[in-house]
């Protein structure tokens, strides 16, 4: 999923000069106080900001005023204008080198929180796109997808897992129109996965955080049709939403309720949340208890069951003591390498051996995440190639891959509720190079996990659209994890 704003069917032409179609270079739904700075540059002339117009959903903002709309959503799958006044008016089929630099910030990923009322910390995410484009008056095609795929072994009552994935696996494709929602589900269905899945939030509902009656139904028409099963309802929490000061307490409160009652109304019986902050668990639960929901806390990368973060959780549910309280393991966590999909796109931003040799040497140590960030930023920096050309994942390739012995989850299994069955890719052994799938197979069997595992394949953040066919990956791993857990000794 190129980390772009632009694509090479954004250019078109418009009645005030040009237009430029955009993304969200990311994998969910961001609120436009997310842009911090937009600039774009037509034939070598850099357009001044005054003449550059934000148009989405039929409405217009300056430049400057994008970060005060704490409150408008730039929906995964809007495209909005950038439209750039021109006394020439671009026409179909002119030619023009265009480019586009962008910065944002990620307003879920706080790296620390506001000081004395001011605003936090965010991951930053960089965009710098120098394209050739050809003046077209629409997006491009949607490609055939395969149909010719072989059903899938049907489940057996021998199986200690049910298996799943969630849409986040589909990320790249719904960004960019190839599916529609009830489209995503019909191929969902043909390719033969499931029948559990799971949506992040902010990536599928287009009136995040609030469930409409629309999208429930639509939700409940698919489900009838293809038997699914709800199974995750992926919660994030928009501390950074607001430019100039975090959500205060009441507000996460807030923004957490009206998502719970999203879960309930669309079936979940789970809820994957963000923040497991004592004092807002202590007034979620009752929530929780009212709409009959479990709460999971997901475990990711780069922490583990027992690293010092998690351990406080693990306090704060022994307080609390409900069964309602519970953990996501995230494979993200218990990798035994960096993913050869990630190396491949730092490759491509321009990163040589010796830098991919060095960011691998720096995660394999046990320093702290922020720690490793700096330290790989400081090389760069020192070797004069500047972090910014690799968009968010400077940090991002640290928090995504996590090396802690898969052993760990045993620590918590009674308490892990859902399984995100992470992975980057299934290379020609039907193997995941970077995560070792029949060890974590037989720890869970051996631990009694007998929940869901729902597959999710985050090798989008790194492929070119189009790489790959995500889906048919992830009945490839469907069948991975079939093999491991029905080849472990009957017991």
């Amino acid at each position: 999923m190129p980390n772009g704003l632009i694509a090479g069917d954004s250019l078109r032409a418009h009645p005030e000069g040009a237009a430029l179609a955009l993304t969200v270079p990311w994998y969910r739904s961001l609120w436009l106080s997310s842009v911090s700075t937009l600039r774009v540059t037509i034939d070598g002339e850099e357009v001044p900001e005054q003449d550059l117009v934000f148009e989405l959903g039929g409405v217009r903002y300056a430049i400057a005023d994008l970060c005060a709309q704490s409150d408008v959503l730039w929906f995964l799958q809007q495209h909005p204008l950038l439209i750039v006044r021109r006394d020439v008016q671009v026409a179909l089929g002119e030619t023009h080198d265009v480019v586009v630099h962008g910065e944002l910030r990620l307003p879920y990923m706080q790296i620390a929180p506001g000081q004395d009322g001011g605003p936090g910390v965010y991951v930053p995410n960089i965009v710098h796109q120098e394209l050739t484009l050809t003046a077209v008056d629409g997006p491009a095609p949607v490609p055939a997808m395969a149909a010719d795929v072989p059903e899938a072994p049907a489940a057996t009552d021998a199986d200690p897992f049910r298996l799943g994935l969630t849409l986040y696996s589909a990320s790249a494709e719904f960004r960019a129109g190839w599916f529609d929602f009830d489209g995503l589900l019909d191929r969902v269905a043909e390719v033969g996965i499931g029948p559990g899945i799971e949506i992040v939030a902010s990536q599928m509902v287009p009136t995040y955080p609030v469930v409409s009656d629309e999208f429930v139904a639509g939700w409940r028409a698919a489900f009838d049709r293809h038997g699914f099963d709800a199974s995750s309802f992926g919660a994030n929490l928009d501390m950074g939403k607001r430019r100039d000061r975090d959500m205060t307490p009441e507000e996460e409160f807030e923004f957490s309720e009206l998502m719970f009652q999203g879960a309930k109304r669309l079936g979940f019986p789970l809820v994957r949340i963000q923040s497991a902050k004592p004092e807002l668990l202590r007034r979620l639960l009752p929530v929780a208890e009212r709409l009959e929901l479990k709460l999971a806390y997901e475990i990711h990368a780069p922490m583990g069951p027992n690293a010092e973060p998690i351990l406080r959780v693990r306090d704060t549910y022994a307080e609390l003591d409900s069964p309602l309280l519970g953990f996501v393991a995230d494979f993200s966590a218990t990798m035994r390498a960096m993913s050869p999909t990630l190396l491949r796109a730092l490759s491509r931003a321009g990163l040589d051996q010796e830098a991919l040799t060095e960011l691998q040497r720096i995660w394999a140590t046990d320093a702290p995440m922020r720690a490793q960030q700096e330290e790989f930023i400081s090389y760069l920096r020192g070797r004069d190639f500047d972090p910014g050309r690799l968009g968010s994942f400077a940090h991002l390739a640290f928090n995504m891959h996590g090396h802690v012995d898969p052993r760990e989850w045993a620590d918590i299994m009674p308490q892990i509720l859902h399984v995100h069955a992470k992975f980057y890719d299934i290379d020609e052994h039907g193997q995941e190079p970077a995560i070792d799938y029949p060890e974590l197979v037989r720890v869970f069997v051996e631990g009694g996990y007998r929940g869901y595992w729902s597959s999710e394949w985050e090798g989008h953040a790194f492929a070119e659209l189009g790489e790959v066919d995500p889906l048919l990956l992830v009945r490839r791993q469907h069948d991975l994890v079939r093999a491991a857990m029905r080849s472990l000794p009957a017991g």
